[in-house]
């Protein structure tokens, strides 16, 4: 068994990569030859504003007197530019932010996992392209682009990482810093020969990155007077900019400003996933190159930001990826359209580049070119679209190139995808015949379903192994012949062991088939139906949380449909009313959109109260251990007491702005560290080890709550005590095996394995009761297959200044606490119900399974990101960088890099609920293991450890 578990670990490891492979592959084209256009550009240099978090609403709108936050911006808007909304791109994050507008594209989907600070993967970038770009701001966005620039004329001028701080003083010091310093440089520029030089080169770059106004974002929430300050400071600051560096130049009429964010934020101050406010980002471009504001009677879009900005008289502009946006070009129509048609030969030069590939390792009569651009049509575009140029036709060439890099982004993505198919039908192969295999294994060893079927046990044929060999070896050469990468092999090979484990078991399947065909139609079907239906219901609830509290409204009923309710009515009336308490929570607004710390002072002051009955029970108990179990109690409302503290003053010392007191961060790290401990040194005795682990991981919960979501763990740690208590009742109702009484049950490590029973057709719905709850424990309080619904205040207490990993931890740390009480329930559960953990973790690893394979067939990544919320368009910017930027003699683009939209459109929601639902199967193996530390093993204060036997 020891073997099978190790297998299909590996085994759930190939599944879980191949969603990266066939969907996270990089999309990014190498060896374009670079293409030129014979104009020069109108521009020398290019000084780019990124205010960090800014939403566009925040910049654009009116205050409640009629004025606006940004003055100087508006009136760039009204008298000098140009201006739009730039639509970003999921992840709303800094990284892949400043990636789109700086490098042109959305960042390569397989630097997922390679880093985030760093370049993870080659491309080329604008400051790469430059002559010399000076960037200053903040430590963890300018490094990425000066370390992956070619030569040394990318300078960086960074603050230090500490002043990141969401506690302490006004972060818009940051920001103030950043124009300082470039005023600080320039006055040294004067008194420089050399940096005087190298700053009135052509194709230089400035480049202010601007941090406040995220910072006070996650601090105080974009509604804030903070935040909305921030934006205030940064418009004078700008002004400040715009003025130095006009007088600097002399009013040479050289320099292009572009002021632009690269993520919004949400109301509750979180940002990362495809929330309209997270998304839409203002974009206003002014000087060298640009078009002059443009008077219009009407315009039409599908929002209405224009009447509530009152901006309808002056046109707007939104941004398309990977197409020169030509309405923003003030310039001549040869140069626009030389211009376009040298932004489609690039595009084309990639497609070429990505055929080519795809055909060198491709067998002759299996390759299939992409019919709607043969070489035939490419040459009469090209040749139509010059002579068009030739006879001064502009509108047409530009016409004519937007359709030429339309077929050739949709060729690009034709041949990203071309083994998208292969790969996809060998996984799901791999798939079923893993779960036909634990399904097989499961009849075969831990049930009676076939025990009363006599059959004779054939001696196995040689036949079959080698038909398997002989078609892995087919396999392998088909493979081979076409110069495939290594982990195309595990794919195209794995289903074949698989297959063959399944097959050998032909004779489980002819009983099985036997035993169905004995049993009455009408409750088969009843039974598939019941499963089908709760298998779908554990899918739709990733995708609405309200499904979790139709299950749970279900669940609530349930001993009303059996004879629970005649046996054990206390115990049916509690589970119904913690059923139905929990069903409140998936209804409830995502966690952090509106903290309130009395509910987390509430939840404290319930584990009190609970611990104090506790500790009443305890005292009134002659045993021995009296004394031991009392002071473990003590020290655990003790360190609740902290919590509680340590969150209040916490909370009251940020809203002063004085930071996270040092003794209040020693007290956070210590309750965590201190909470996987001290329940081993409680009883083992079935529910006060229970109640211990509640305890204390709550304290770590408390710590990091912000709202209600200090009430769920206790709410479902009441359901899980009383989960144990019903299915005691089931299993006696069902004649299974004896009641036993719960305060004599210990846990303990070494289980007498003989105590074990077979399944019965019950306990699949005891596995269906596991899985949803371990659900509702991750999606009861937000969906968190979205990153906005992580809220930064949740680790205040722990630290404010800003490190992505240490945060990123504690919040999963966070998620994962329900999940913890639950498997340590339902150790209790397979205890008092006499069941093997391993045959009823076979049953969740096929119903997990099941879900995995209903998302592997959701996963899509065509369509329009409007459909789900999150469409984006951020990188379209860089063109504007590439046009004011350009060389006498080339027009700069990515010629690295694709720029595909369809090839970057972003993967659905379901790729993060397919990672989920697999993790999640991967973490059973080791929370499973992390409860039964919990449960059975036993410290002590003093002396040796006691054993504890059944």
């Amino acid at each position: 068994m020891l073997l099978f578990f190790t297998l299909g670990l590996l085994i759930h490891f190939v599944f879980f990569a191949s969603i990266f492979d066939i969907y996270f592959t990089s999309p990014l084209v190498h060896g374009m030859t670079p293409q030129f256009t014979p104009l020069p550009p109108p521009a020398r240099r290019l000084v780019l504003f990124v205010a960090d978090g800014l939403r566009a609403d925040a910049l654009y709108e009116l205050d409640e007197n009629g004025n606006s936050r940004a003055p100087f911006i508006r009136n760039i808007i009204m008298h000098e530019g140009s201006w739009g909304i730039s639509h970003t791109r999921v992840p709303t994050e800094s990284r892949p932010g400043h990636v789109a507008l700086i490098a042109g594209f959305y960042e390569d989907v397989s630097a997922v996992a390679k880093g985030w600070k760093e370049n993870p993967v080659e491309f080329d970038s604008l400051f790469n392209e430059s002559k010399y770009t000076w960037s200053w701001g903040s430590p963890d966005i300018l490094p990425m682009f000066a370390k992956g620039a070619s030569g040394d004329h990318v300078y960086t001028y960074s603050y230090d990482a500490k002043r990141e701080d969401f506690g302490a003083q006004d972060a818009t010091k940051l920001d103030t810093w950043v124009f300082d310093n470039v005023k600080d440089f320039f006055h040294h520029a004067r008194n420089n020969q050399s940096l005087f030089s190298k700053i009135n080169e052509e194709k230089i770059v400035f480049f202010l990155h601007l941090l406040g106004i995220d910072t006070n974002g996650h601090a105080h929430r974009p509604s804030s007077r903070d935040y909305k300050h921030n934006i205030k400071k940064v418009d004078d600051g700008v002004k400040e900019i715009v003025s130095m560096f006009n007088h600097f130049y002399g009013n040479d009429g050289k320099t292009t400003f572009i002021f632009t964010s690269d993520h919004g934020m949400t109301d509750w101050g979180s940002h990362g996933a495809g929330h309209p406010s997270e998304t839409l980002t203002p974009l206003v471009t002014w000087g060298a190159g640009i078009k002059y504001p443009q008077r219009v009677s009407a315009q039409q879009f599908d929002d209405a930001f224009l009447k509530e900005w009152r901006l309808e008289n002056w046109k707007r502009l939104d941004v398309n990826q990977g197409i020169l946006p030509v309405d923003y070009l003030n310039n001549t129509d040869l140069f626009k359209a030389e211009s376009m048609f040298t932004n489609a030969v690039q595009i084309l030069e990639q497609f070429k580049v990505k055929m080519t590939q795809k055909k060198e390792v491709t067998l002759p009569f299996l390759f299939t070119p992409f019919k709607l651009l043969s070489d035939s049509k490419q040459f009469n575009i090209l040749r139509k679209a010059r002579s068009y140029i030739k006879h001064r036709k502009f509108d047409e060439v530009v016409s004519l190139c937007k359709e030429l890099i339309h077929l050739a982004l949709k060729g690009l993505s034709y041949y990203h995808t071309y083994d998208r198919f292969f790969l996809g039908v060998n996984v799901v192969i791999g798939f079923v015949g893993w779960i036909s295999y634990a399904s097989l294994l499961i009849i075969k060893s831990h049930s009676n379903l076939i025990k009363g079927v006599s059959k004779e046990v054939k001696k196995p044929s040689h036949l079959l192994p080698c038909s398997f060999v002989a078609i892995g070896i087919l396999v392998a050469f088909f493979l081979l012949i076409q110069a495939c990468p290594w982990t195309y092999y595990v794919y195209g090979l794995l289903p074949l062991p698989i297959w063959y484990a399944v097959l050998r078991e032909f004779q489980v399947i002819q009983d099985l088939v036997v035993s169905v065909l004995t049993y009455p139609l009408s409750h088969f079907v009843g039974y598939l139906l019941a499963f089908t239906l709760g298998i779908e219901v554990l899918v739709l609830s990733f995708f609405y949380r309200y499904m979790l509290t139709a299950g749970l409204t279900a669940f609530a009923a349930w001993p009303f449909l059996t004879r629970l309710w005649t046996r054990a009515k206390m115990t049916s009336l509690s589970w119904t009313f913690f059923s139905l308490l929990l069903a409140v929570f998936p209804l409830m607004p995502v966690v952090g959109r509106k903290p309130d710390i009395s509910l987390v002072m509430g939840a404290g002051l319930l584990v009190l109260l609970l611990s104090l009955c506790v500790v009443t029970s305890l005292m009134k108990r002659k045993d021995s251990f009296i004394k031991e179990e009392l002071l473990v109690h003590l020290l655990q409302v003790l360190s609740t007491v902290l919590s509680m503290y340590v969150v209040y003053s916490t909370q009251s010392s940020l809203l002063r702005k004085q930071g996270l007191p040092l003794m209040n961060q020693i007290i956070s790290w210590a309750t965590l560290a201190s909470s996987l401990v001290v329940p081993l040194l409680s009883s083992p005795v079935l529910f006060q080890r229970l109640f211990s682990i509640l305890l204390s991981l709550m304290s770590t919960y408390l710590l990091l709550s912000t709202g209600y979501e200090a009430l769920f763990p206790l709410v479902l740690s009441c359901l899980m005590f009383v989960w144990i208590n019903i299915e005691q009742e089931t299993l006696q109702q069902s004649g299974v095996c004896c009641k036993q009484k719960l305060t004599s049950i210990q846990f303990s490590y070494n289980t007498d394995i003989t105590q074990f029973r077979q399944l019965y057709l019950d306990d699949i719905r005891r596995a269906f009761f596991l899985v949803f709850f371990l659900v509702t424990a991750f999606f009861g309080t937000g969906n968190i297959a979205s990153i906005n619904s992580f809220d930064l205040a949740s680790v205040y207490c722990f630290l404010t200044v800003f490190s992505p990993f240490m945060m990123g931890a504690l919040m999963m740390w966070k998620i994962l606490i329900p999940f913890v009480l639950v498997m340590c329930a339902f150790e209790a559960v397979q205890l008092t119900t006499q069941l093997s953990s391993k045959s009823l973790f076979l049953i969740v690893l096929v119903i997990s399974d099941i879900m995995a394979l209903h998302f592997f067939f959701l996963v899509k990544d065509y369509g329009s990101w409007l459909d789900i919320g999150t469409r984006q368009l951020l990188a379209c910017t860089a063109w504007l960088f590439m046009y004011i930027s350009a060389s006498p003699n080339r027009l700069w683009m990515l010629s690295d890099p694709g720029l595909d939209l369809n090839l970057l459109h972003a993967i659905r929601a379901c790729i993060s609920h397919y990672v989920i639902v697999m993790s999640m199967t991967i973490f059973l193996v080791f929370l499973n293991g992390l409860a039964q530390l919990l449960t059975t093993k036993k410290l002590r204060l003093c002396g040796k450890p006691k054993s504890h036997f059944m």
